[in-house]
């Protein structure tokens, strides 16, 4: 597969506020919000945002998709497995985060369904919670990327010309090149930073 990896930084200060907010507003509902969910909503609306992106390639042509199927990357012993978190542009934080822990636990206990770890539109590896700055991962066919998401810290940022200090996450697609172009993969990752940078516009 002629593939290829495109990496975009991205200031999440404002998604952790929104993310330490929600998880103290909504805490004695039994709502953790991670910023791996935020992620999984965000790539999501990114895909419907620029639908060219959310798609395969096939013997036939290419196939482009009408939902966000997104599959997420859990390690299990001996290797990883991707369970999906189906039609996740139409689904909650809350639902996304209930769901991908439901999916996590039972993926480490091997207890999934082939329908719910086989298909799928787009993929996400997280390996931010390892200390992991910066990775690109092997696309998981027959999905168009697979995003590889690297762990937020403190880093120098210039705003209007002086010098400031920002969490930022390196964000990672590799992207097979039959499907999805240097132009397609940017324009992608410019939605997907707008929704984690103002992690309000998820609501819409």
């Amino acid at each position: 597969m002629p593939h290829f990896p495109l990496t975009i930084d991205i200031e999440i200060d404002a998604l952790l506020k929104a993310r330490g907010d929600i998880n103290k507003r909504f805490a004695d509902n039994g709502v953790k919000i991670s910023v791996n969910d935020m992620c999984i909503k965000a790539a999501a609306l990114a895909l419907k945002l620029v639908p060219e992106a959310n798609a395969s390639y096939t013997p036939d042509g290419i196939a482009q998709h009408h939902h966000a199927d997104i599959a997420v990357a859990v390690a299990i012993p001996g290797g990883l497995i991707t369970p999906i978190v189906w039609q996740a542009e139409t689904k909650g934080l809350a639902q996304i985060s209930h769901e991908m822990a439901d999916l996590a636990e039972r993926a480490r206990n091997k207890k999934l369904k082939p329908e719910e770890f086989q298909g799928g539109t787009f993929s996400i590896s997280n390996m931010g919670m390892l200390g992991i700055k910066n990775f690109a991962s092997i696309i998981n066919e027959p999905h168009g990327m697979i995003m590889s998401i690297g762990a937020g810290e403190k880093r120098p940022v210039v705003r209007n010309d002086a010098l400031a200090i920002a969490t930022v996450m390196s964000v990672t697609v590799t992207c097979d090149h039959r499907v999805v172009d240097g132009a397609l993969g940017a324009a992608f990752l410019k939605a997907f930073r707008s929704f984690l940078e103002d992690p309000m516009a998820m609501l819409l």
